[in-house]
């Protein structure tokens, strides 16, 4: 059964009792990484191993992910400013124990590429804390992999200076 989890905004980052924060360069430019996140929500699963199904919702404002396992997530994007933050948080899972959920991905121009740093901000019950801090390695290994995967999808794709699209619903 689905649980309504503590909505929050982008500051949770900031105040969140666990945050996991990784980050790494990539050759791709800003534009080319946001529009990947923000725009082809359908291609996640295509860099990100652990995402098996992913798509907008209400005009791209909500996503509905599904993850290896069977672990469902209904999304509310809180951030989507072209080339610098891309952000959502979790209003609806079945995963027990979590109360609150925020990832945001913020770029940085590094070079002629992007610095991709990915925030996980959350709370829930102390067995929930502990096991996400635990779970600290794997998830900086998943998204290393994940981000190095976009990179080169990216590159296939011929990513260069192609026009940003402001995110539909939301107010930059």
């Amino acid at each position: 059964m689905a649980r309504l989890l503590r909505p929050v905004g982008l500051d949770f980052t900031k105040t969140a009792p666990v945050r996991l924060v990784f980050a790494r360069e990539v050759t791709a430019p800003p534009r080319a990484v946001f529009g990947a996140l923000a725009h082809d929500v359908h291609g996640w699963s295509e860099w990100f191993s652990a995402v098996t199904h992913a798509r907008p919702l209400d005009d791209g404002t909500r996503r509905e992910v599904r993850l290896t396992g069977g672990t469902r997530f209904r999304e509310t994007v809180v951030a989507a400013k072209p080339n610098e933050v891309y952000a959502y948080r979790v209003d609806e899972t079945g995963v027990p124990g979590i109360h609150a959920l925020l990832e945001e991905w913020r770029l940085t121009p590094a070079g002629t590429g992007t610095r991709v740093q990915w925030t996980f901000a959350a709370d829930g019950s102390a067995v929930f804390r502990f096991a996400l801090k635990g779970a600290r390695g794997g998830l900086g290994r998943a998204f290393r992999r994940a981000v190095t995967a976009l990179d080169r999808r990216l590159a296939a794709q011929g990513a260069g200076p192609e026009s940003v699209r402001p995110h539909p619903g939301l107010q930059e």
